[in-house]
């Protein structure tokens, strides 16, 4: 299947694209499922909000949300990524615009395969998973 990149009236455009999806089809494969239909949506602040609003019954920003269609060991799904907010974590953090995107992009993924954030045990394997393969990608070991 593929990975497809959209954006929705934002000026960023991903760099190097077809690197990044190879990555994160590899990603997908050592978590051990298959890629399917997947579909990143780069977008901004307010539509992040209005999202997490209407399906998540969230009133504040992220940086990214994952919509699973995936069924089995299938990997299918949307996943928003608002830039404004990752250029501002990036700030935060003192990393670079590129990288953030990178690893909020990796986030999305790994919410596809099952890794989850809502408790403190499996948020900390979800972010040492996380990190481990932004080093990969940042290091050209993949």
């Amino acid at each position: 299947m593929s990975i497809r990149v959209h954006y929705d009236n934002v000026n960023f455009r991903l760099k190097r694209s077809g690197e990044v999806k190879r990555f994160l089809g590899k990603v997908i494969g050592e978590e051990e499922r298959i890629l399917g239909d997947l579909v990143f949506i780069f977008t901004g602040d307010e539509e992040m909000i209005l999202i997490n609003r209407k399906f998540l019954s969230h009133d504040y920003y992220t940086d990214v949300i994952s919509f699973d269609y995936g069924e089995g060991k299938n990997v299918s799904g949307e996943i928003y990524i608002s830039c404004e907010t990752v250029k501002r974590n990036g700030r935060l953090y003192n990393v670079s615009y590129k990288e953030e995107i990178i690893r909020v992009m990796i986030h999305g993924i790994l919410h596809l395969c099952g890794y989850g954030d809502d408790r403190e045990e499996r948020k900390k394997k979800m972010m040492d998973r996380q990190e481990e393969l932004l080093e990969k990608f940042i290091g050209g070991k993949w």
